[in-house]
């Protein structure tokens, strides 16, 4: 993974994003030292994406498996 500074990007940002996008590399842009964001190939992004849907599905499906609460024992706690 390379780093640039933001500067370096904003001027070679055409040669940067055909780094990205037809060699698959990942290019950190950073300002004074410290990361900003990254560029990174679609597939990474569309990778990245379908893992925070399982993620989310997952967490979903927890709260399904969970046990319904009746309305008189949420009252209860929340002290209501």
């Amino acid at each position: 993974m390379a780093d640039v500074s933001i500067s370096d990007a904003r001027e070679h940002l055409a040669d940067l994003g055909n780094r990205v996008a037809l060699r698959g590399e990942r290019i950190v842009v950073e300002r004074r030292g410290k990361n900003l964001f990254a560029l990174v190939p679609v597939e990474d992004l569309e990778l990245l994406e379908r893992l925070e849907d399982k993620m989310d599905l997952d967490a979903v499906r927890r709260r399904l498996d969970e046990p319904a609460h009746s309305l008189e024992q949420l009252r209860e706690d929340l002290g209501l």
